[in-house]
């Protein structure tokens, strides 16, 4: 097996899981322009080489570095996000790489002759894709164009006019005048592809004077192909953006808090709930609760499934608060519909968006401290807790208990969305929107925000958008991924706090996966998670009126492996009745076989679960694929990946990441 590695961690934009850049890239032009740009630098400096190398042609050669120079200074233009500038360079671009064209036309004459031909063909089909890579950058630049007011970019917006609210609803009435760009740019984005297909590393050398020149080959093609695969993919769910935000028929959407510091399988506790109407782009709130009082309007009573009732500690009941015990956010929402539609008062529904503290406290970083019933929300320290304040207030007004009836115990969160959509619709569309785009994507991408849909075309295109939350399988599988099941190894490891106060707030975790190739190919897999509590327990008394953050984590964990995986020991997990050691259980469940238990960490206390077992999975021509699918909610786990015997990859795992060795 080959001593390589590539280690992918689906980006719909590069992670910047802390910092908030600057020069903020929009969707559309960060993927399209990463295509453009590779296409016009890394391509031509390759196709430089073997010009260079293999003909040595000095005009060819000279116009290729022509072509260069115009291209860096697109991506200047990119970087800068100034719209008026990247047309500018590009037709400067496209000057240039006619040019070429023109230049390189001298030897396709000699595309027929044995050996030499496949070389003179490889740079036709270079300067192609170079073309198709410009037509694409070139129809997101007129794509957005009218709306660069309302992206953060720099350029001539025809919506400066009236206030941010009236500039929304006009971009997103004319934003299906804009789907025909979408499927344009989609269409050279396949073109380039095919181009680039037919360009085989192979015949290259491997190297030339020092300079590795058939690896660059590939890894170029590799990283195009990737980030186009990507824009096609994700062309569903932008061709449905419109239909999303209300244009031309309203929608109704409850957006649920996911308490991530008390995680549970789909991202956190279900803390509180909003509901919003779009029309037309607009954001209007309806209602903001606590989702305790959407517990006690329920019509009907519920049975507690097994999980509740061998997890969680005195619950003998299924609540709505708990409804999202399925790893699968679609199935999750699925039954929390169920029990929704038998509340009092509610209304019909489109669809569920969840948020959970990580989004909160991205957007305090760009909008800035807000402030409510007396209390600072900001992204700052407080060192109470060793977390931003936001959290620190959002837990003490929620959990701490009092001796008098709170009503707005914890509709504080819907409160507080909306004034931090008033604050961002309040300002000119440049002060924040471009940095708030990129941290929506961001958050998106780090699955700290998660959609399910009930009209089906729109789920489909948010699944294949990795915005889902769903488990991959057999045949719920995001474009956006390469995993095939039954070929590639999975991992997924998901923990469910049942009772254990806010304790995910203190506990880090770090996952050691061990693999070994046998001889027939199969895979035995020691799996190590270590669990780590350094801080000291709360006050978790009620007489006392403490605030219960840090107590003793009473942690459900299931490890979902390949189908067909076999157990071959466990260490660490204990009955969740008398604490005594047990074995895990073994089920399957999602078109995977799922490893199951419970254990303890204590505040000041570490805990370890070690996993043996053996997957059916069999190494693959290219070597051994890992798909590793993060929990919503985490954020920032310690991965080490041992292939063999051998240190190969130690990462924090941010999204979902797919692995070749």
């Amino acid at each position: 097996m080959p001593d390589t590695m590539q280690v992918t961690q689906v980006p719909m934009q590069e992670h910047t899981p802390s910092a908030i850049p600057n020069k903020p890239k929009n969707l559309i032009l960060r993927r399209i322009g990463v295509i453009s740009l590779i296409l016009l630098v890394i391509i031509l400096i390759v196709f430089g080489i073997f010009a260079v190398t293999l003909m040595p042609l000095k005009d060819v050669y000279a116009k290729t570095q022509e072509v260069m120079v115009v291209g860096k200074e697109v991506g200047v233009a990119l970087k800068s996000q100034n719209l008026d500038q990247m047309k500018e360079k590009l037709a400067a671009t496209r000057v240039k790489m006619k040019e070429l064209e023109t230049t390189y036309g001298r030897v396709t004459g000699l595309s027929s002759v044995p050996f030499l031909g496949l070389y003179i063909q490889d740079g036709s089909h270079a300067i192609k894709a170079g073309f198709a890579g410009l037509d694409a950058l070139e129809n997101a630049v007129l794509a957005l164009e009218p709306h660069a007011d309302l992206l953060g970019l720099k350029g001539k917006s025809k919506f400066v006019q009236g206030t941010a609210d009236d500039r929304i609803q006009t971009a997103v009435k004319t934003m299906n005048a804009l789907l025909p760009k979408v499927t344009a740019i989609a269409e050279n984005v396949k073109v380039l592809q095919k181009e680039l297909v037919a360009i085989d590393p192979s015949r290259y050398p491997e190297n030339v004077k020092g300079l590795a020149v058939q690896s660059q080959i590939q890894s170029t093609k590799d990283v195009i192909d990737n980030a186009a695969t990507l824009f096609v993919n994700a062309q569903p769910f932008l061709m449905n953006l419109p239909k999303l935000l209300g244009e031309p028929t309203e929608k109704r959407y409850l957006v649920l808090f996911q308490n991530d510091k008390e995680l549970r399988p789909t991202g956190g506790f279900l803390t509180a709930y909003a509901q919003f109407r779009l029309v037309h782009g607009k954001m209007i709130l309806e209602k903001a609760d606590d989702i305790y009082k959407l517990d006690a309007s329920l019509k009907k009573e519920f049975k507690a499934p097994r999980e509740i009732l061998t997890f969680h500690k005195g619950v003998y009941t299924l609540h709505i608060r708990d409804s999202n015990l399925s790893p699968d956010f679609k199935l999750s929402m699925q039954q929390f519909e169920e029990m929704y539609n038998t509340a009092s008062g509610k209304e019909k529904i489109d669809g569920i968006w969840a948020v959970d503290t990580h989004v909160l406290v991205e957007a305090l970083k760009i909008l800035g401290p807000m402030y409510l019933s007396g209390k600072e929300f900001s992204a700052d320290n407080d060192k109470r807790c060793d977390c931003p304040k936001a959290v620190y207030e959002l837990e003490d007004y929620s959990t701490r208990p009092v001796g008098y009836v709170r009503e707005d115990r914890k509709d504080v969160i819907g409160i507080l969305l909306r004034d931090l959509l008033q604050k961002a619709l309040g300002v000119s569309p440049s002060q924040y929107w471009g940095r708030l785009f990129q941290m929506l994507f961001s958050e998106i991408n780090q699955k700290h925000v998660l959609a399910y849909f009930k009209d089906s075309a729109v789920q489909k295109s948010v699944e294949s958008f990795n915005l889902a939350g769903r488990i991959m399988t057999s045949t719920e599988s995001a474009a956006l991924l390469k995993y095939q099941e039954g070929t590639w190894d999975y991992l997924h490891v998901n923990n469910s706090n049942m009772a254990g106060a806010k304790s995910n707030l203190f506990v880090s975790e770090k996952i050691t996966k061990d693999t070994t190739v046998e001889s027939n190919g199969a895979l035995t897999t020691r799996l190590t998670v270590e669990y780590k509590n350094p801080f000291k327990g709360s006050d978790c008394g009620l007489e006392s009126g403490g605030l219960c953050l840090n107590a003793p984590l009473r942690n459900w964990v299931r490890v979902y492996v390949p189908r067909g995986s076999k157990l071959v020991e466990s260490k660490g997990t204990q009955s969740p009745k008398d604490g005594k050691p047990v074995l895990m259980d073994t089920y399957d469940s999602l078109d995977k076989t799922v490893f199951e238990g419970f254990l303890v960490v204590n505040p000041l206390g570490t805990a370890r679960l070690d996993v043996t077992y053996t997957s059916t999975v069999k190494d693959s021509v290219n070597g051994y694929k890992l798909l590793i699918q993060k929990q919503p909610g985490t954020d920032k786990q310690e991965y080490i990946l041992k292939l063999n015997g051998k240190d190969r990859k130690k990462f924090e795992l941010l999204s979902d990441t797919e692995v070749q060795l």
